[in-house]
C-alpha cells in the first residue's frame, strides 16, 4: 500500500507542531502544551518509521541487484542479507500501518490496573500479587511510573484486591489488552500430593479519567469515613482515615484506606470513582463496535478468559489470538512484548478490515 499521501499530510502537520512547540508562550496553557508535545512526539516517531522503511527498501533493492553479480562470493554475501531485510521491511510496514490508523482517543492516557483474586482462594490471591509485580516490572522496563493506590491483602501474603496507577507515554495503548480473566495452573505450596490446581484472577485496565470527562455532582455522592483495618499499626486502626464513597445513581462503590491521611484517601477514592464511571461511559459507547472485532481481541470484560499461565510446562497462552509462549519466566519478569505485539497486530488487521467495509 502506498502511504505517500498520508505521510505528506503528516509532514505538513509536523511542521505546524514544530512551530507551535517552539513558541515561548507554549506552557501558558499546560493542558494544551501537553497535548501538542504528545502529538509532536508521535508524529516524529511515525515519520522516522517511514524513513527507516524507505531506507531498508533501498538497501534490499541494492542487495537484490548485487546478488546477481558475477563475483560468486560477493553475490552470496549480498543474498545472505536479503531474508533479514525482507523481515525488517514487514515489521516496519506493520508498525507504520498501525501508526497511521486513526488513534483511539484513550491510547495516550495513564491507566488504573485493578487486580482481583477469583476462584482458587489463597492460591488466587498469591497469583494476584505475582501478576501485580509482573506489571510493575513491565512498567519499569517501559520507563513508566507505577503507584500503589489501594489494596486488600490476604492472610497468606497475597492480595484479594489491588489497584495500581501507571503513568507514562501511551500507557493505556499497551496495557488495555490485559483486561479479562487470567488463569493459572500450578502446584500450590500447600499441596501435599503434587496435584496441579487451577485458579483465576480478574484484571481490569481502565483509562484514567480527567475531571472534564465525568461530571460528578456532590448531591449524587454519599461519603463516609471510618477506621481503616488490616496492617498499619495503631495509628491506622485508631483514626478515621479510611474513606468510602457511594455514587448513588449508578450504585458504584469505592473505598480507600491505603494512607494515613483522610484527605489523601478521599482524593484517591475520587480518582478511582471518576475512572470507574468513565469506564462505564466508554462501555456504553463501545456497544457500537463490531461483534467480530470484540470476539477477536476481546471486549475487555472481566468475565472473559484471556490467558492461561501453565507453570508445570512453563507455558503462557493467549486465547484471543491463539498465541503460546514457553517463556513463562520472562513474562512473570515483566516481558509482555510478544503478546502485546500480537494483539496490536490482530487489532490493526480488524480495524483495517472494518475500514474497508
Amino acid at each position: 500500500m502506498d502511504y505517500s499521501s498520508l505521510i505528506a499530510k503528516r509532514r505538513d502537520r509536523f511542521a505546524e507542531l514544530e512551530e507551535a512547540v517552539g513558541n515561548p508562550g507554549l506552557f501558558a496553557d499546560p493542558k494544551r502544551a501537553t497535548d501538542l508535545l504528545r502529538e509532536h512526539r508521535k508524529l516524529q516517531q511515525t515519520l522516522e518509521l517511514w524513513e527507516n522503511l524507505q531506507a531498508t527498501k533501498r538497501h534490499l533493492a541494492d542487495n537484490q541487484e548485487l546478488a546477481k553479480a558475477d563475483d560468486a562470493d560477493f553475490a552470496a554475501m549480498a543474498a545472505e542479507e536479503i531474508p533479514a531485510l525482507e523481515a525488517n521491511i514487514t515489521r516496519l510496514a506493520d508498525q507504520l500501518q498501525y501508526a497511521l490508523l486513526p488513534a483511539d482517543p484513550n491510547e495516550d492516557r495513564d491507566a488504573l490496573i485493578e487486580i482481583r483474586a477469583g476462584a482458587g482462594g489463597d492460591e488466587a490471591s498469591l497469583f494476584a500479587a505475582e501478576l501485580m509485580r509482573a506489571y510493575q516490572r513491565y512498567a519499569d522496563l517501559r520507563g513508566w511510573k507505577c503507584e500503589h493506590l489501594e489494596s486488600s491483602p490476604s492472610e497468606v501474603g497475597g492480595f484479594k484486591e489491588v489497584i495500581l496507577k501507571v503513568t507514562g507515554d501511551e500507557v493505556f495503548r499497551h496495557l488495555k489488552y490485559e483486561s479479562g480473566v487470567h488463569r493459572v495452573q500450578r502446584v500450590p505450596s500447600t499441596e501435599t500430593q503434587g496435584r496441579v490446581h487451577t485458579s483465576t484472577i480478574t484484571v481490569a485496565v481502565l483509562p484514567e479519567a480527567e475531571e472534564v470527562d465525568i461530571d460528578i455532582k456532590q448531591e449524587d455522592l454519599r461519603i463516609e469515613v471510618c477506621r481503616a483495618g488490616g496492617a498499619g499499626g495503631q495509628h491506622v486502626n485508631r483514626t478515621e482515615s479510611a474513606v468510602q464513597i457511594f455514587h448513588l445513581p449508578t450504585g458504584t462503590y469505592v473505598r480507600c484506606e491505603e494512607g494515613r491521611s483522610q484527605i489523601k484517601n478521599r482524593e484517591i477514592a475520587m480518582q478511582i470513582l471518576r475512572t470507574k464511571l468513565y469506564e462505564q461511559k466508554l462501555r456504553s459507547q463501545q456497544e457500537a463496535y463490531s461483534s467480530h472485532r470484540r470476539s477477536l481481541i476481546g471486549s475487555g470484560d472481566r468475565s472473559e478468559k484471556i490467558r492461561t499461565y501453565n507453570f508445570p510446562q512453563s507455558r503462557v497462552t493467549d486465547h484471543r489470538i491463539a498465541l503460546t509462549s514457553h517463556n513463562l519466566a520472562g513474562v512473570m519478569a515483566g516481558d509482555f512484548s510478544e503478546f502485546t505485539a500480537g494483539l496490536q497486530k490482530a487489532e490493526m488487521d480488524e480495524r483495517l478490515a472494518e475500514a474497508g467495509e
